[in-house]
């Protein structure tokens, strides 16, 4: 088994395992309004999910780091526009992650301050939660997206995998990535609702196709040796 072949495998088993990591940082606690005092309550939880944003992070920065020596042969500058923007989303990621942690100690001192001002924490509330919500849901996907739209096109270009994927990876990021975080930008839908979902599937789904192929199949190595 050539290097070629060990990246496409490691790089489709780094998708999935993203799918699983990004379901999993998912904290209903945290997104739910007015419940500063539960927080702290479900610490623990939140502490692990917030390390599942941390590892979602390091798998966004691999992969990018993985494929460069392929796809700089491909399109260089693209290559590189693809792992800057690529690390940008990961410092959104880093960021989220920390607000997460802000929001537990703001929640601790919450329940320890006995009968607090309310409005003070409240405000501080929504702050971090209004924050978070911009970086995670806007920034840090747009950020992304622009990315991914470098990444597709140089695999529509070098055919390392069929285009008609490279086709539905662009069109996928332009609906879940660019169109939702836009929506959500101007209120227009809410997080984590049934347009929010639908928003995100194109992605979702071509994210595991994808990883499938790259671990069954890999990169057309035909097109490879000819870079």
């Amino acid at each position: 088994m050539n290097l070629t072949r060990k990246k496409s495998i490691v790089v489709g088993a780094l998708l999935i395992l993203s799918i699983v990591v990004g379901i999993l940082s998912i904290d209903p606690v945290i997104d739910k309004l007015d419940n500063l005092a539960n927080i702290s309550i479900h610490a623990n939880s939140i502490i692990i999910r917030a390390f599942m944003q941390f590892i979602l992070a390091l798998i966004y920065a691999s992969i990018p780091i993985i494929l460069y020596s392929i796809l700089k042969k491909v399109n260089n500058g693209l290559t590189i526009g693809f792992l800057v923007f690529r690390i940008i989303s990961v410092i959104f990621i880093l960021i989220g992650w920390m607000s997460i942690l802000f929001l537990l100690v703001l929640s601790q001192e919450f329940v320890k301050s006995g009968s607090p001002d309310l409005s003070y924490f409240q405000t501080l509330d929504n702050l971090l939660r209004s924050g978070r919500d911009l970086i995670n849901h806007v920034a840090m996907p747009l950020t992304l997206s622009v990315g991914n739209l470098m990444f597709y096109y140089i695999l529509y270009q070098s055919k390392l995998v069929p285009q008609w994927l490279s086709v539905w990876g662009l069109i996928a990021t332009v609906l879940s990535s660019v169109l939702a975080s836009l929506l959500l930008m101007f209120s227009v839908i809410n997080i984590i609702t049934p347009i929010y979902i639908l928003l995100a599937l194109p992605t979702a789904l071509l994210e595991i196709v994808l990883a499938i192929w790259l671990i069954v199949k890999g990169f057309d190595l035909n097109m490879v040796n000819t870079i």
